[in-house]
């Protein structure tokens, strides 16, 4: 039986996996895939664009430890979040839309409090107390 094409997709939803119900098949079959792109030539520019994910480098960074050799070797001197802001602003076409701030609900007066003897006491004003003899 041939192995199938390696795809970015596959591994990353592998490491989603893997990440979310502690799959460790998952994982070994995952970092199986992202051995042989790191450690042939011939996969390189994919493995670097793998890296883009995350998880993916994380992976990297704890077990395959390959990313920045490669960079090195490839002659590519940005840091990989920095390559990876420039690719997403030339895929981005248009200005870019500030972010929106969530709203948050505010208690209608109409709405009843669930601890109406805290609100009452809270409004009513306090008896000053008694200083203790002694």
């Amino acid at each position: 039986m041939a192995m199938a094409r390696i795809s970015r997709e596959r591994i990353i939803g592998q490491l989603k996996l893997a990440a979310r119900k502690g799959d460790r098949t998952a994982l070994q079959l995952a970092l199986g895939e992202m051995r042989t792109l790191a450690y042939s030539p011939k996969y390189w520019t994919r493995y670097l664009a793998l890296l883009s994910h995350p998880m993916a480098r994380l992976v990297d960074l704890l077990v395959l430890k390959q990313g920045d050799l490669i960079r090195k070797q490839k002659g590519l001197t940005k840091p990989i979040s920095q390559s990876l802001q420039s690719a997403s602003r030339i895929r981005r076409r248009g200005s870019p839309k500030p972010a929106r701030r969530r709203r948050t609900p505010v208690a209608s007066p109409l709405q009843p409090s669930l601890f109406p003897e805290l609100d009452h006491a809270a409004l009513s004003p306090r008896t000053p107390r008694k200083k203790r003899a002694g």
